[in-house]
């Protein structure tokens, strides 16, 4: 089992922040880090998203006080939490690593120069040199040669829409059939694992964060679908099972076996890892859909400890003690208006009862909440992330 870091990459309202709540309250051997790499997503000199970009926010990403996050310095950040000697928790939006709308990716250019980091060997993962992959006074990364600077755009069409979203594209190389902006060597130091849920449920739940009220305590004046993030979860999923870093085996599924090719393999007992697709780094596929948390928390605790390396402790599904709380409120601060169910929760139980709703009872819901237009926005995100959540479902862990 190893001992990297372990980064649990979700969409948005996927009920992640209570489950990393749980995590918090093991702060003698864990070193939980929420959300980094949306400080460099929105606000910083490499930022992807147009949410902040251009001219007319530069006041809004100054006053984030992340104007000058790079990916490295969260790189950095994350190194450096490391080196307390507990093991580290990552609980980030996966999106934050990937161009939006699709595009294609290059490595970010402060990361072209990186050294060996937390759970890397000098021998590299897979036949990959990681431990090759940084130098002191040189540009090369995997075969790369480096970038220096920042090279900005004049803007991107989507949906016939201009959207102004310096400074990407990244005037660097990119790495084969690699869809984020990290390099293999960045993305083999982490221990990955996937939290999911129904779109039924996080896109609505994220459209009401900007819209009125909750608009201007969270910032996000506007709904953006492309921030629905399934298709980044996915893609970053099946790219990390394709260079071995995850799989083949799921994790609670003894039975299965997933090939690289996107089919999968049923055999008899555990089979044997070492004959499926090369050589793997024992990380297993672990995925968790939200419904099946909230259905036998205890239960899937337990799995997800077991999968990723961590001792489970009862003690964890409780946190309503002042430490806990205080704890979890300066973590969630830079955050405001989108974790105040999870800042205001004491535990995470068992929910007494699951109402199966139809389409139709979704629609109502959605128009009477959010009127007709809200609700037909809603409705379109939905259907158009059903496929990919579906996808991911079918490795997630039983119980």
């Amino acid at each position: 089992m190893s001992n990297r870091p372990i980064f649990v990459a979700t969409h948005p309202r996927a009920c992640s922040t209570a489950f990393e709540r749980v995590f918090m309250t093991r702060r003698d051997t864990i070193q939980c880090v929420h959300e980094p790499f949306g400080d460099a997503f929105y606000y910083g000199p490499e930022r992807l998203s147009a949410r902040f970009a251009g001219d007319d926010h530069e006041e809004e990403r100054l006053e984030s006080g992340f104007s000058n996050s790079t990916f490295k310095t969260v790189m950095d950040r994350i190194e450096r939490e490391a080196s307390e000697g507990k093991r580290v928790f990552i609980k980030d939006i996966n999106h934050y690593l990937l161009p939006p709308y699709g595009k294609p990716a290059s490595i970010a250019p402060s990361l072209q120069k990186i050294k060996r980091g937390v759970g890397t060997t000098s021998e590299g993962v897979n036949g990959h040199a990681v431990g090759n992959a940084s130098s002191s006074n040189g540009t090369q990364v995997n075969g790369m040669n480096g970038v220096n600077g920042l090279h900005g755009m004049n803007g991107v069409k989507v949906n016939g829409v201009h959207k102004h979203c310096e400074p990407y594209p990244y005037d660097t190389e990119s790495e084969p059939s690699n869809p984020t902006i990290m390099p293999y060597a960045l993305l083999a130091q982490f221990h990955f694992a996937f939290l999911i849920r129904d779109p039924h449920f996080s896109v609505p739940s994220y459209y009401r964060c900007t819209i009125p009220p909750l608009d201007d305590v969270t910032g996000f004046y506007e709904y953006y679908p492309s921030e629905a993030g399934y298709d980044e979860v996915r893609r970053t999923f099946d790219y990390l099972r394709s260079v071995h870093l995850i799989g083949p085996r799921v994790a609670t599924r003894d039975d299965l076996i997933v090939g690289v090719d996107n089919a999968s393999r049923l055999q008899n007992g555990h089979g044997d890892n070492s004959n499926c697709n090369g050589a793997t780094t024992g990380v297993e596929i672990c995925v968790i859909d939200a419904d099946d948390l909230l259905d036998n928390p205890v239960a899937m605790i337990k799995a997800f400890c077991r999968s990723v390396g961590l001792e489970y402790d009862p003690g964890m599904l409780n946190w309503d003690n002042e430490a806990d709380h205080e704890y979890a409120k300066a973590a969630f601060e830079k955050w405001k208006g989108f974790h105040n169910d999870a800042i205001e929760s004491k535990y995470l139980a068992q929910r007494e009862h699951r109402h199966i709703k139809t389409e139709e009872e979704f629609d109502a819901e959605w128009r009477k909440k959010y009127g007709d237009k809200g609700a037909a926005l809603i409705r379109k995100t939905v259907d158009e992330n059903m496929a990919d959540y579906l996808y991911l479902k079918q490795f997630a862990m039983r119980v």
